[in-house]
């Protein structure tokens, strides 16, 4: 690989961090979402900085080409974050039923109470 790859790869790295950092410094992301995105930056900032490090790494695990390896890792990275989102979205989803059954009940309530208010001042006003 050429040095302007290199840098291209650190640069790339070091802007996907910063984007992060100021993500969560300006409350866009919470720290919880963060965790994979600034793991995938350090990694990718690592693999830029020591890139002997993947052909390394792949031989030690068994992989023949090295690329196939930073695929399996970042899919796998991505794995992890669909599954964060989707227990996310199921704990949300539960919560979301759970208010609108609270709703619904504190509108029933609401509709009994008025219609007794009502039928109780048209009794007064009868009298």
């Amino acid at each position: 690989m050429s040095t302007a790859s290199y840098v291209f790869g650190i640069v790339a790295a070091v802007i996907a961090l910063l984007l992060v950092i100021e993500m969560l410094r300006r409350r866009r992301l919470r720290e919880r979402h963060a965790v994979w995105w600034i793991l995938a930056g350090v990694l990718a900032l690592i693999i830029g900085v020591f890139p002997q490090l993947v052909s390394w790494a792949a031989t030690a695990v068994g992989i023949e080409v090295p690329i196939n390896l930073v695929f399996f890792v970042s899919l796998t990275l991505l794995v992890f974050v669909c599954v964060q989102h989707s227990a996310e979205l199921t704990d949300l989803e539960s919560k979301t039923r759970l208010l609108a059954e609270h709703i619904a009940f504190q509108s029933n309530r609401i509709d009994v109470l008025e219609r007794r208010l009502s039928s109780h001042s048209s009794e007064v006003d009868s009298d």
